[in-house]
């Protein structure tokens, strides 16, 4: 009995070998990189040895589902961050925003990374991410929590997932006032890439933010939301009407879409009845106003776009789709993975983020090509005769 017992996990263990190296050999892999090749991205990739090295996903958390899963479970038990201050922000139309800090007591000219959250994300669902990214940059940061998340008051009876550029540049506006010598950078998690590609779009180049990170976007929000595989789908679409409309009602329920929201049976419905809450006419106003894709190829500052190939809520397709865009935006990088799943890419034994160690780096690298090409133009200028270097008195 005890010999039929020892083969049958000696059996199993060499199948569960087996299996878990054919898993890693179709998930183990460089990642694929589509870029314009812009002088700025040749001497940021230069600096990036990690995307010349394969991305291997934690053993036990062999796909995307289990990513997930593990990302959730983390959340529930990992100690909250404490936050050095909160700043509660009354916007123009008296709705309220906040900025969540940590690394205030960094130097006057220390860059500033400010943080947009996922849908439904806060300051305290982002606290995973800000800790890797203190860590890896010594920066302050910052995160832009949006109106109607974490634990504000809906004060004006205006919403929108996708969250709202004029609200982003209100924050902005905060932060330059604060720190007026540091340079910024943003990183936008899922939906919060949304917002942040929509104000690089529409700012061109006069953006404060120096670059950003797009980390698993959706792409085109028209198309997207039709796309999530019905598990998903089904279960974020009930997040939000939880998450919004229930703890939101008193503020919106006056409104005539706010039952045809309730009553939204996947994520695509749901948006195409959110126009009015977000104020917009219709749908395709509220897509015009909202929509990333409508503004990318406008964005005038570096930018670095994660995507996983088994991504189960932002698909594949959706990035396959834009690879083109991405190659036409001047100084644009698509990263995509074999493997990683939604906002996940975990790595080790210990699970750690694979993308948190990239958004670092890329940031990094970034502020060291940016210093070099500003000391270069300070050389050029001081060389040449007077005439020339000194601006034309009027």
């Amino acid at each position: 009995m005890r010999a039929t017992t020892s083969l049958g996990l000696a059996i199993s263990a060499f199948a569960a070998a087996i299996w878990l190296r054919y898993a890693r050999r179709e998930t183990v892999r460089e990642p694929e990189l589509d870029f314009n090749a812009s002088r700025f991205n040749a001497s940021v990739l230069a600096r990036l040895d990690q995307l010349r090295e394969p991305y291997a996903p934690t053993p036990w958390l062999f796909n995307p589902h289990l990513q997930l899963l593990w990302l959730l479970l983390r959340e529930a038990v990992e100690p909250a961050l404490r936050y050095e201050r909160t700043d509660l922000l009354r916007m123009r139309d008296g709705g309220t925003t906040a900025l969540d800090w940590i690394g205030l007591d960094a130097g006057a000219a220390t860059p500033t990374l400010l943080v947009l959250p996922s849908i439904t994300g806060d300051a305290q669902s982002m606290r995973s991410m800000v800790r890797d990214l203190r860590r890896a940059t010594g920066w302050r940061i910052v995160v832009c929590t949006r109106r109607g998340h974490g634990g504000l008051e809906l004060t004006s009876p205006v919403l929108n997932t996708m969250g709202c550029t004029d609200d982003l540049r209100e924050q902005l506006a905060r932060i330059r006032s604060e720190f007026p010598d540091s340079p910024l950078y943003a990183v936008g998690m899922s939906a919060g890439s949304a917002v942040l590609v929509r104000y690089l779009g529409e700012e061109g180049q006069r953006s404060l933010i120096r670059a950003g990170v797009a980390y698993c976007p959706g792409y085109d929000i028209g198309i997207a939301w039709k796309r999530v595989p019905t598990f998903y789908n089904r279960l974020m679409v009930w997040r939000l009407k939880r998450y919004f409309l229930a703890r939101h009602a008193k503020a919106l329920k006056h409104y005539r879409n706010f039952e045809a929201c309730l009553s939204a049976e996947d994520l695509a419905e749901f948006h195409e009845q959110l126009y009015e809450l977000a104020g917009c006419a219709d749908f395709s106003d509220y897509l015009a106003r909202s929509n990333p894709m409508r503004v990318m190829n406008d964005i005038a500052v570096p930018v670095m776009i994660i995507n996983a190939d088994d991504d189960p809520v932002c698909v594949i397709d959706n990035a396959l789709e834009h690879i083109d865009t991405v190659r036409n935006v001047p100084d644009a990088l698509l990263v995509r993975t074999a493997s990683g799943g939604h906002c996940a890419f975990l790595e080790g034994w210990t699970a750690q983020s694979w993308a948190n160690r990239l958004i670092a780096n890329y940031l990094l690298a970034t502020a060291d090509v940016e210093r070099d090409q500003e000391t270069n133009n300070r050389v050029t200028n001081a060389s040449l005769p007077l005439w020339i270097s000194a601006p034309l008195a009027v």
